[in-house]
């Protein structure tokens, strides 16, 4: 193991922790995903510094990528925000592990990604773009209407809206909008905060529920 590897593989270890306690964990405080960032980083390192030949380096990095996507990607507990984390910590540990000649190369590929992540998740970026999953106390089926109704009530330019469910029984609907509020950046919509204010309802159905799903 020559000295070009063993500082490929410091550099690796502090970018990982910089990604991970420095971006993630500071701006979204999941503990789980913390150990999963970490662990998967290493991993990759220690595979592919063990495997990193000319010879199998290809398929070793395709063959990771796919195995990560088929066991833990496809669950639904984790954002597309926390998708790209997984895969930039993967990516890191690869080419820290794979190793190369110079240096400097694959510690400039460390560092773009973390700039990337950096901008790319900033909570200045896009911050007044959001998408909910709302449940209106009464059935729309036009298109127009609706967007007039969410626009008062979210206080916000609707994008775009996808009726998910609606039930003419009890009169009501559910629908998938994304939009730009029209207020102060990070602050609650009218729904949300008559939501917050208003009492338990044994019935769901009988208010307008909000559900937010996370900013795109």
């Amino acid at each position: 193991m020559t000295t070009t590897q063993l500082l490929l593989f410091a550099i690796d270890l502090v970018a990982a922790a910089l990604l991970t306690f420095g971006l993630y964990y500071r701006r979204h405080r999941r503990r789980d995903l913390v150990v999963a960032f970490m662990g998967l980083n290493v991993g990759v390192l220690a595979v592919a510094a063990m495997l990193g030949t000319a010879e199998v380096a290809t398929g070793l990095g395709l063959g990771l990528f796919g195995v990560l996507s088929i066991i833990r990607l496809r669950s639904s507990e984790i954002t597309q925000r926390e998708v790209a984390y997984y895969f930039s910590s993967l990516a890191m540990g690869l080419i820290g592990g794979l190793g190369a000649t110079e240096i400097w190369i694959p510690s400039a590929l460390i560092a773009l990604i973390l700039v990337v992540m950096w901008i790319a998740d900033h909570p200045a970026l896009l911050s007044k773009t959001r998408r909910q999953r709302i449940r209106l106390d009464h059935a729309i089926v036009d298109e127009d209407e609706m967007r007039a109704e969410l626009g008062s009530r979210l206080n916000a330019r609707i994008t775009s809206v996808s009726v998910d469910e609606v039930d003419f029984v009890n009169d009501s609907c559910l629908v998938d909008v994304r939009y730009t509020a029209l207020g102060s950046a990070g602050g609650p919509s009218p729904v949300e905060r008559r939501a917050a204010g208003r009492t338990a309802s044994p019935d769901p159905v009988s208010a307008t529920s909000v559900t937010s799903v996370g900013r795109s």
